[in-house]
């Protein structure tokens, strides 16, 4: 009897389970536990989830009567951020319910903790919306279209990723004024090409999986059969071509041009404040820029050891520089820099980008990570989730002054790196695009996941779609309550928001 590895996972399928308090010990949430089971086992495991979590249950949203507050969730947040990036974090959240949401993850993992669960567990993205994916370079120079995003990586319940995704999607819809039976059909073409695209990989073979990607032709197949079709107009099938053109050009040669210049005979990111600080600019008090060049040099030497080949390209290039950038939405007021290398000579440039990677927003809800560091549990859910990670992608932790740790996790920066500007697509584009996204989701659960077990959670049938978007629907409303919150927040001075930045 032919048998594959599965994770273990909860024997309690359907719990609807509540956050443990604050003061309780959390468990660890690991990646390598396993046992075995035949896949008629996991067909007979994912039906028998049903009794405990009906699909249907899937259906509603309830705030808990002991529901915290959503701005308290991000004062939070922001007590270990950089206190002058605050503002201007809050201020891209103030944009929109959609912006807002964007930045709001720890604020929905509270809210999920209480939701149904079918007691099958994957590799979570942790912040699966829909301007977390996009096309990047593979080491094999093509374009792929995949998630790009994993800060909040972790394992916990497939649905969540589902239903973040999906909940986007709606909130999407409201921004863009489009009629809530057209909300309604983008998140179930989400949700219904995740689940054709489960139930496909239930039937393929380990390592089929694992090799399964969605490469940028394919991308552009679906959108030139659309286009054909009439379902989306020549215009949009241009832009998509445009749109992957760009990426092509994104790179560090592209990102030097714009970045870089000789400043007093040296070599120099230029600083655009503030976006971009240049690290002298940054020194504490009692810090000179010397000491802190050390520490970033020190820095890069432990990334170069997370490395798993020593005989990798890293070793070709000499570091140069490093300025602070300010990136995303959510991921303001964290600590993120990029780092100039130089290879061959002054022609032949890399810039690395590092983001501080702090404990995930569902730690508190599934366990700890069995990462203790934080930016090696970020590329490990990468490596996991994504079919082909950057060959930069590494972690290193440092020391600072009070004596506490940070950690980072590495990656190039602008790697072909692209996307939509969702905020500004019609209703054909935006179905199109919720459809390769709850593809590519499915695809990442799929990987580590008991894809077997989910395909048979599922069923041929629509009704976990039709449950979702009625979730959706409920999980706006949620969404626009607490935007309108946040927005008070800022008016009465508790919070304090920079716009245009």
């Amino acid at each position: 009897m032919s048998r594959s590895a599965r994770p273990t996972e909860s024997k309690n399928l359907g719990r609807s389970a509540r956050h443990p308090a604050a003061s309780a010990p959390a468990p660890v949430a690991r990646a390598r536990r396993h046992v075995y089971f035949s896949a008629d086992e996991r067909v007979a495991r994912g039906k028998a989830a049903r009794q405990g979590a009906p699909r249907s249950s899937h259906r509603t949203w309830e705030p808990a009567t002991d529901r915290l507050d959503p701005v308290a969730l991000l004062e939070e947040q922001c007590e270990s951020r950089v206190p002058e990036l605050v503002p201007i974090r809050n201020g891209r959240m103030l944009a929109s319910p959609f912006t807002f949401f964007r930045g709001a993850a720890l604020i929905m993992a509270a809210d999920l903790a209480s939701t149904p669960r079918s007691g099958v567990n994957v590799q979570l993205c942790g912040d699966a919306h829909l301007s977390n994916f996009g096309v990047f370079g593979s080491p094999e120079r093509q374009l792929v279209f995949d998630i790009n995003d994993f800060d909040e990586t972790l394992p916990g319940p497939w649905e969540w990723d589902v239903k973040r995704l999906a909940a986007s999607c709606e909130i999407l819809g409201r921004d863009r004024g489009f009629a809530a039976s057209d909300r309604r059909a983008i998140v179930r073409a989400g949700v219904g090409e995740y689940r054709n695209v489960m139930r496909r990989a239930a039937n393929m073979g380990t390592l089929d999986v694992w090799y399964d990607h969605l490469d940028i032709e394919e991308v552009l197949d679906w959108v030139h059969t659309e286009a054909a079709e009439g379902r989306i107009g020549k215009k949009e099938a241009r832009e998509a071509e445009e749109d992957v053109a760009k990426a092509r050009t994104r790179d560090s040669t592209r990102v030097f041009a714009k970045r870089a210049d000789e400043v007093d005979g040296k070599l120099r990111i230029v600083a655009d404040p503030p976006l971009v600080v240049p690290f002298d600019d940054l020194a504490d008090p009692g810090t000179t820029s010397g000491e802190l060049e050390k520490q970033i040099r020190s820095s890069v030497q432990r990334y170069r050891q997370s490395l798993s080949d020593h005989h990798h390209p890293i070793e070709e290039f000499e570091y140069v520089h490093s300025a602070r950038k300010i990136v995303g939405v959510g991921s303001v007021g964290t600590r993120a820099w990029i780092h100039l290398f130089v290879g061959r000579d002054d022609q032949d440039p890399l810039f690395l980008q590092s983001k501080e990677a702090q404990a995930s927003v569902l730690e508190r809800f599934v366990g700890k990570s069995e990462h203790a560091e934080h930016g090696r549990r970020v590329v490990v859910g990468q490596r996991l989730m994504q079919a082909a990670s950057d060959i930069f992608l590494g972690w290193f932790r440092v020391k600072v002054t009070d004596g506490s740790l940070r950690h980072y996790y590495v990656r190039q920066f602008h790697d072909w790196k692209g996307g939509v500007d969702v905020e500004t697509f019609r209703v054909p584009g935006a179905t199109l695009y919720a459809r390769l996204c709850g593809a590519t989701l499915a695809r990442a659960h799929a990987r580590w996941g008991d894809r077997i077990a989910i395909a048979s959670y599922l069923g041929k049938g629509n009704a976990f779609d039709r449950a979702i978007a009625d979730f959706a629907a409920e999980y706006a409303d949620q969404n626009e309550r607490d935007f309108d919150s946040f927005v008070e927040a800022v008016k009465s001075g508790r919070l304090a928001a920079q716009t245009g930045v």
